[in-house]
């Protein structure tokens, strides 16, 4: 069966990981929200499961989304140095249509990063409104979706689970965890890294106040 720890975790658990994954600090294994919802919705409690997982994404989602604001479209390219060509793409995307953007990103399925674009949603002029409609409706949409799955397909789910997976319950708990604490920090780390090369980087590019 699932693992006890998990399910004492219940609402609370479900809440924590919907708020990191879309936090700057994303998890190491996409997809990890949906996962929950479905496995333990099929136990009960579905809807209320799908509902604490929209919350988290809410206040996860304006955390990035204010992020995005005051770093500017500066912060969301050094976030985004890597990948010019999805930078260039999600910045078209976000220019031209805004909220529709982020509402799309959060109907797709993993491993479709959403951090990216609510980096791009603060940079570029989405509204705090336009931002939490488009989370609320989105999310709601995916998570009521594997909320029914799991209130009227919960015992094939969870016959899928014993059969195959319940012998590893444990391994793929504490590595989920081990996963999640080790993201956490790199991420914490990485964060404030970002930070501080953006600020040097804003400050250099400033004119030298001495020279006017």
């Amino acid at each position: 069966m699932i693992p006890a720890l998990v399910l004492h975790f219940g609402a609370f658990g479900v809440f924590g990981i919907a708020f990191f994954d879309a936090s700057p600090v994303p998890l190491p294994i996409p997809g990890s929200t949906d996962i929950l919802v479905l496995l333990l919705g099929a136990r009960g409690h579905a809807w209320l499961l799908a509902l604490c997982a929209v919350v988290g994404t809410l206040l996860g989602g304006y955390l990035t989304w204010e992020l995005g604001k005051r770093g500017g479209e500066a912060l969301f390219h050094h976030y985004m140095k890597k990948r010019h060509r999805w930078r260039d793409r999600i910045s078209r995307w976000v220019r031209g249509h805004g909220n529709r953007t982020v509402l799309i990103a959060c109907l797709l399925p993993p491993p479709f990063p959403l951090l990216p674009f609510l980096l791009a949603a603060g940079a570029l002029g989405v509204t705090r409104r336009q931002l939490l409609l488009a989370l609320t409706f989105g999310r709601s949409i995916r998570y009521g979706t594997e909320a029914t799955l799991a209130v009227f397909y919960g015992s094939f789910f969870l016959h899928l689970w014993d059969h195959y997976l319940a012998g590893y319950a444990q391994p793929i708990l504490f590595g989920f965890i081990a996963l999640f604490v080790a993201s956490v920090l790199f991420g914490i780390w990485k964060f404030r890294r970002d930070m501080r090369r953006h600020l040097e980087q804003s400050q250099k590019s400033k004119p030298d106040s001495r020279a006017a």
